[in-house]
């Protein structure tokens, strides 16, 4: 059974910097593309971050890329993501997920609609 679990959230200032991790278990990290999502009120689930299976290509979402940096390492559980410079745009939940498709071509896969399983969220509120 996949199981994720966020943690991580919290509050933080305009500039500032939170580091997320989601632990996980059952599943092999090669054959599963692993990805964060986040939700603010009123808006629809986005793509923040998503890596594939075998090969670890990485997709970041328009608003986050450059700021943000997701990793995963088969031989140690988490999938984490370091964010830097958050700015109140980035307040939202966020989700990890993951899917048994190893997507190669994540840049095409990174959306909610792809990934079967998730996480409860972590809520990240950044502060002005």
């Amino acid at each position: 059974q996949v199981q994720l679990v966020e943690s991580g959230g919290g509050l933080v200032e305009v500039g500032g910097s939170l580091r997320l991790s989601c632990a996980t278990s059952g599943f092999r990290h090669d054959r599963y593309a692993v990805a964060w999502f986040r939700q603010a009120p009123g808006k629809e689930r986005e793509a923040v971050a998503c890596i594939s299976g075998g090969t670890r290509n990485l997709h970041y979402g328009d608003t986050v890329r450059g700021r943000f940096t997701m990793s995963r390492d088969y031989a140690k559980n988490p999938v984490l993501l370091s964010m830097n410079d958050l700015d109140s745009e980035d307040t939202a939940i966020y989700f990890c997920a993951a899917d048994p498709r190893a997507f190669d071509n994540i840049s095409s896969y990174c959306r909610p609609y792809y990934f079967a399983n998730w996480g409860q969220g972590t809520q990240v509120t950044v502060s002005s």
